[in-house]
């Protein structure tokens, strides 16, 4: 006799709208055979979360940000691997970059007016998951305050980002490839290393008055540096490089 058994993993996602609200013993199969449910962790389905964006009516013709908030166009994702071979959109980047297409006023601290550090046009790399997103004119487009923008890139090469405000680009060494007694390590097992020279830095942190602040670090210092900090990229070439704040740097390393 065939015996067919249902596990949260062989569900699609896409019904499970359809699927929210019922209890288990709701659910009838017809089947040849016997049919085995296996018995779910919880009482109820969970409701299914989607965080879409917010889109914009026609009717507005303009997004204008406020305060140190910038609107940036967001880059398309790839679809295509180096080799050509076309991605499902479940397997595409989520891109972190795109071109600021308008910038708010700026901020006031103490007696000085900041303005924004990137101006309109600037292509840009931003924090993973900072922001709001909203659809416009049929692009998506990404609100975020300016501390959030890593850096600007006009090229294509991760070594050519300039860092923004307290931030730094390393260049990661490379991982130990052998145990000490010799045994070659497989890249899953390699341990993600914490040092790196540092490639460039930003201009430095606001103090309270808003003025500028020069970084603890400068270009060329082999550093220490927090493990599961900053944003992470990777070159060309294969060489990989991180992006974070100055206060995640531990110590120089001579």
């Amino acid at each position: 006799m065939a015996t067919s058994q249902f596990t949260a993993s062989s569900i699609s996602a896409r019904n499970l709208p359809s699927l929210e609200g019922l209890r288990p013993s709701a659910l009838q199969f017809h089947h040849v055979g016997r049919v085995r449910i296996a018995t779910p962790t919880q009482k109820w389905f969970p409701s299914l979360v989607v965080k879409a964006a917010t889109v914009v009516a026609p009717k507005h013709t303009a997004i204008k940000p406020l305060g140190d908030r910038v609107l940036v166009k967001i880059k398309e994702a790839e679809e295509k691997t180096v080799g050509g071979i076309l991605l499902p959109s479940t397997a595409q980047s989520k891109p972190q970059g795109g071109e600021v297409v308008a910038v708010g006023e700026g901020k006031s601290i103490g007696n000085n007016k900041v303005d924004i550090s990137v101006k309109t046009g600037a292509k840009v790399v931003y924090s993973k998951y900072a922001g709001t997103e909203v659809e416009f004119n049929g692009s998506k487009h990404l609100i975020l305050k300016d501390d959030d923008i890593v850096g600007i890139l006009e090229t294509d090469e991760v070594q050519d980002l300039k860092p923004l405000n307290d931030r730094v680009l390393i260049k990661v060494a490379a991982a130990e490839e052998k145990l000490v007694g010799g045994l070659l390590l497989t890249e899953a097992t390699k341990e993600k290393p914490s040092i790196g020279t540092v490639i460039a830095a930003g201009p430095g942190t606001l103090d309270e008055e808003g003025n500028r602040k020069p970084l603890s670090v400068t270009p060329g210092s082999t550093v220490l540096y927090s493990k599961y900090a900053g944003n992470d990229f990777k070159g060309k070439d294969g060489s990989e490089y991180i992006v974070l704040r100055v206060s995640d740097v531990m110590a120089t390393l001579s």
